[in-house]
């Protein structure tokens, strides 16, 4: 399981999970995007995806988590995502998030998660503990930016390894990002426009830059 998270909105979170699939299917596997954020609709242009995370997590008494599979819309690409829902995380049930969170972490499918920010999230606790906790490559979404990285000593969560929004100018760089994060830097991904044209008009998943293939390559 590999999820992606970081300690600062904007930092590229959903961008690089949608990558890190992508970079998956195309090898031959067949991911299934797990979007605990609420963007990887938009950005992969499946927008009104329809039921899903919350959605489940609030039905009382509703099906197994195994019907989660039921939930996944096929994107271009070779990849299923399985939307935030429509339901707020307010209306989740305890025992539900608990199941959820076991089932997903003991998935046999290729799994890509995307939690976005651990800073402001409202993804309950359990869940974010047992994914970010338990997932094989726990992977910080992070730009060399002090703002951003002077946050971590307050994280209880770490990550197994650093996904580096590489931008130029910034003072700090990969050693320093490491040396912070303890973690190492397994990929890095320029802030190329190429990427930010295919995030603004949905094409991600239909043209994906290279740029963003071999920055998240690096680490597959």
């Amino acid at each position: 399981m590999n999820v992606c998270w970081s300690l600062k909105g904007g930092s590229g979170t959903t961008v690089v999970t949608a990558g890190l699939a992508l970079a998956v299917a195309r090898r031959g596997g067949r991911p299934l995007l797990i979007d605990l954020a609420g963007d990887l609709p938009a950005v992969l242009g499946v927008e009104g995806a329809g039921p899903g995370i919350t959605d489940w997590c609030s039905a009382v008494g509703g099906p197994g988590p195994e019907a989660l599979e039921r939930l996944a819309v096929d994107v271009p690409g070779g990849i299923r995502l399985v939307a935030l829902g429509t339901s707020g995380w307010h209306l989740a049930e305890a025992e539900r998030v608990v199941a959820l969170a076991d089932h997903l972490v003991q998935c046999d499918d290729p799994l890509v998660v995307d939690a976005g920010d651990l800073g402001t999230s409202r993804v309950p606790d359990a869940l974010l503990d047992a994914l970010v906790g338990r997932a094989a490559r726990s992977i910080l979404v992070t730009r060399a930016c002090y703002l951003s990285l002077r946050r971590l000593p307050a994280q209880v969560r770490r990550p197994t390894e650093v996904a580096l929004v590489v931008e130029p100018g910034r003072a700090l760089g990969r050693p320093d990002v490491e040396a912070v994060v303890g973690s190492p830097v397994t990929m890095r991904i320029p802030l190329d426009p190429a990427i930010a044209r295919a995030v603004d008009s949905g094409l991600l998943a239909r043209r994906v830059p290279r740029s963003l293939f071999r920055g998240v390559g690096e680490g597959t």
